[in-house]
């Protein structure tokens, strides 16, 4: 009776909203003794600015007269071993988020509040701050705008001198939890996207510009785990091949996050992330594959250049990035014992390779890349001086492909060598540059790779002389005695499908010999199965496969994944599960101008 008496208190309303402030203003220390109401004052006024916001701007008002976030800021500062940094955080997170209006945006990012909280110095040590702290920066990244993100930047001079909000969430880059590396790069792009000139001057400077090194330095050493792996003897092959997939994973994730940086249209950051990206992962990979070593000084070995490189193509759609790429593999038909001028090929290679981005830097000066046909313009200037090396190249278009390996440099010495591994992995990235679609017409031309069909179906000039050399190599493999481990065996298949159709199925003597033997001992390893135990299950599995296999066959190179690069090369003495024996299910049938691959499906059945 009495209860329904007493006034209800809308705790939401202007009059509640100041109560709660000026309780929160007699707050002198935050102790655990009252941490608790502390806390739920912290909460009632996110709630209420909330609402007031979407309601009642008269509460906003208030909240800016009484200088609220001055609060937060001084509760922060007397919180001491409370506890108390990361509900505050919480709130102030959750605030942030859900205020809308523009004035409300901008008020809480004047006066150096938002500064104060990020630079405040918290103790990270153990406990579950830095998730808080960083989805606090994360949100505030997502809130700026180029209208507001000048209000968090530090200024001397009219030059900006710092970031904090930048500035402290590259601290927990390579932190090694998940989601707080997803949260800070997400955070970068935010602040990428939104910079106005001030903004970039500072990113691009010497301090700043750090973070991208510091960056693909991390991805080298991601590359370099890799190599460990594959060379690792302790761990079998499924142990490693989980290992290679989480790491594999690891590299595709920072690939995506470069090429989300490159897709922002602004130039100077596009150049400093592609001069960052050519000069410390692709020149010393190409150094690898075009002076035909199996390691160069890093240690980086040339079955993971390749994979990496062929992964670089498949993300990137930049045409930099590609032709230069390009530019290399087409370096790299050189014989280096035609001529004398040829036998410096190696250092004039990785010289030419190297200019393309001082020659992409000169003609981005030279031109708005806004213009109309600015981008052709820059093109033909690279060009200009690229294919000036390959004028060489009349001294062997014409000449003969010897059969020794080491009559050849550069990815030609890779698909000639006995090296499985490497002879795939040097045809995937041959086919994965030519299926690019940024590869310039003028690169793609002197590359000898077609754009009129698939580029991995339409091989032409520079290449062509030698495509008879490369079936029969794969031949040669797909017929080898005692067969070679299926892994190989199905990609070696994939390829000499791809080179079939432009050979339109035209082969010498010699290979069709080859090719006979290669279906002949296909087709006897397939009749010995019929007499085990699982006879009843091939005809069911012939025709339930028979799709997917074709869709295997008819995978272009920028879908298929180079991971079987790596998979190959960590086998190092093959289980005898992947030998084309009477004990291995996996069969190659040569039917018409494919390869009928029944997969590794029975594996999990049998063994």
């Amino acid at each position: 009776m009495w209860r329904s008496l007493w006034p209800t208190i809308d705790r939401f309303s202007l009059h509640h909203f100041r109560y709660i402030v000026n309780q929160l203003r007699e707050i002198r220390v935050v102790d655990k003794r009252n941490r608790e109401v502390v806390l739920d004052l912290l909460q009632s006024i996110v709630e209420i600015v909330t609402y007031g916001d979407r309601h009642d701007p008269a509460i906003f008002e208030c909240f800016m007269e009484f200088q609220v976030l001055a609060e937060f800021v001084r509760i922060l500062k007397i919180g001491g071993n409370s506890g108390i940094e990361a509900a505050l955080l919480q709130y102030l997170s959750i605030m942030i988020q859900n205020v809308e209006n523009e004035h409300a945006i901008y008020y809480c990012f004047s006066n150096g509040y938002i500064n104060s909280v990020i630079s405040h110095h918290y103790e990270f040590d153990g406990g579950d701050l830095i998730p808080y702290y960083v989805s606090f920066l994360r949100t505030v990244s997502g809130k700026i705008g180029r209208d507001t993100i000048c209000l968090l930047v530090k200024v001397h001079q009219d030059t900006a001198i710092s970031l904090p909000l930048y500035d402290e969430a590259l601290k927990f880059a390579n932190h090694g939890e998940k989601m707080i590396q997803i949260a800070v790069r997400a955070l970068t792009l935010n602040i990428y996207s939104v910079a106005d000139e001030m903004v970039y001057q500072f990113l691009t400077t010497p301090t700043a510009s750090a973070y991208f090194s510091s960056l693909i330095l991390n991805l080298k050493n991601k590359c370099l785990h890799v190599d460990a792996i594959i060379n690792g003897v302790k761990e079998s092959f499924h142990e490693k091949k989980r290992e290679l997939l989480s790491e594999t994973d690891r590299i595709l994730d920072d690939f995506y996050y470069l090429k989300d940086i490159l897709c922002i249209p602004e130039q100077r950051l596009n150049k400093l992330v592609t001069e960052n990206i050519v000069n410390m992962l692709i020149l010393p990979m190409l150094l690898t594959l075009l002076n035909n070593r199996l390691s160069n000084d890093t240690g980086l070995s040339a079955i993971t250049c390749l994979y990496v490189l062929c992964r670089l193509l498949q993300v990137f759609d930049g045409t930099n990035l590609v032709n230069v790429i390009g530019s290399a593999v087409l370096f790299s038909f050189m014989p280096p014992n035609v001529t004398d001028a040829a036998e410096s090929v190696v250092s004039a290679r990785l010289e030419q390779v190297n200019g393309l981005a001082v020659c992409y830097q000169e003609g981005e000066e030279m031109v708005d890349l806004q213009h109309e046909g600015a981008e052709n313009f820059m093109m033909n200037y690279v060009l200009k001086h690229s294919l000036e090396f390959t004028e060489l190249s009349s001294c062997f278009d014409s000449s003969p492909l010897e059969n020794s390996e080491n009559e050849w440099g550069g990815i030609f010495s890779c698909i000639f060598s006995r090296n499985h591994s490497l002879m795939l992995g040097s045809l995937m990235l041959l086919f994965t540059v030519a299926d690019s679609k940024d590869l310039h017409y003028q690169l793609a031309a002197k590359i000898g790779f077609s754009q009129v069909k698939t580029a991995s179906e339409m091989i032409g000039s520079t290449v062509a002389g030698h495509i008879q050399k490369i079936v029969n190599q794969l031949l040669k493999v797909l017929a080898s005695e005692p067969p070679l481990s299926v892994p190989i065996l199905l990609h070696a298949a994939w390829f000499l499908r791809k080179l079939l159709v432009f050979l339109d199925q035209k082969l010498e003597d010699n290979d069709c010999h080859l090719f006979k033997t290669s279906y002949e001992g296909s087709c006897g390893r397939l009749y010995e199965e019929f007499d085990r135990c699982w006879f009843d299950y091939i005809p069911d599995v012939l025709k339930s496969e028979w799709a997917n296999c074709k869709t295997a066959l008819e995978e272009s190179s920028q879908s298929k994944d180079p991971f079987f690069l790596l998979e190959l090369a960590s086998i190092q003495n093959p289980p005898s599960v992947f030998y084309l024996t009477s004990q291995a299910i996996p069969v190659l049938l040569l039917i018409g101008n494919g390869w009928l691959i029944v997969s590794r499906f029975l594996f999990s059945i049998f063994n």
